[in-house]
């Protein structure tokens, strides 16, 4: 399981804060965090006004590099400003582009960028009429952006595809029309990633983490590659650990178990 620490994200109101007042030592403190808790990569989502975006995006990376070799995952809805930090290599280390869809021309825009570098990708099922419900719909948008990656170069087994996780309490089917997408991409092209944003299912539920620990668990089985969560969650990083070694992708449960002594997650014995 690849995870994608989420927990730098201007969306956040402390976060957002510290982007405002260019507060470093938050930023350090949560990137060094996910960073010890096994994250892969490190969110780096100014999610702020579009004029400052820019600016907020090159600050949130020189602080987080200040302090990680952490790969990290820039994040922004503006394909135009990807390209621009990707072309103006502010990222030491190649790391992930969050992200293209099928809105526009961003997947036109991004991945003759990163075709034949390191630089892995998501793709959201996604267009022009938002996010939809259908996981057969989602499925077809999926196919046309890993036919355009394809198409451009880029390496399919650096493609995470994102079908957006839907609310359970909004769309009663969200973990199973998840389970179906994740298994569609994966019948289409085997070498493509699937990833998702876990907590996204839990929206405007009670007891979320209850609710997001079995939506890791049922999605592992489906095949889930990646995912965007919180890794210092014990209650989450503990269930991708415990589900990875019931399905045998941990066989003998030995990652479990080091991450257990390690105590990331839960009490260390």
């Amino acid at each position: 399981m690849i995870i994608i620490g989420e927990k730098i994200n201007g969306a956040i109101p402390s976060v957002k804060e510290a982007i405002a007042a260019r507060d470093a030592e938050l930023i350090k403190a949560r990137t060094l965090a996910q960073a010890a808790a096994g994250a892969d990569f490190l969110d780096c989502a100014p999610s702020t006004a579009t004029e400052l975006e820019y600016d907020a995006m090159v600050w949130l990376i020189d602080t987080m590099q200040s302090v990680t070799d952490t790969r990290l995952c820039i994040d922004s809805p503006n394909a135009e400003l990807l390209a621009r930090i990707l072309q103006e290599a502010w990222v030491k280390r190649p790391g992930m582009v969050n992200s293209v869809n099928e809105e526009g021309t961003k997947c036109e825009t991004i991945f003759p960028i990163i075709a034949g570098t390191d630089w892995e990708v998501i793709g959201l099922t996604c267009d022009k009429d938002g996010i939809p419900a259908d996981p057969a719909k989602k499925l077809e948008i999926a196919k046309r952006i890993i036919d355009k990656a394809d198409r451009y170069g880029v390496a399919l087994d650096k493609l995470h595809i994102d079908p957006c996780v839907m609310a359970l309490a909004t769309m009663p089917s969200a973990m199973e029309d998840f389970a179906a997408c994740i298994r569609g991409i994966h019948e289409y092209a085997p070498q493509v990633k699937v990833t998702g944003a876990i907590s996204n299912i839990s929206f405007d539920m009670p007891a979320r983490k209850y609710v997001n620990s079995a939506c890791m668990a049922y999605a592992l089985k489906a095949g889930l590659d990646s995912a965007i969560l919180d890794p210092c969650s014990q209650d989450m990083m503990g269930a991708v650990y415990a589900a990875e070694a019931l399905l045998t992708k941990d066989k003998g449960g030995r990652k479990y178990n080091r991450a257990y002594r390690k105590g990331l997650f839960g009490q260390k014995k």
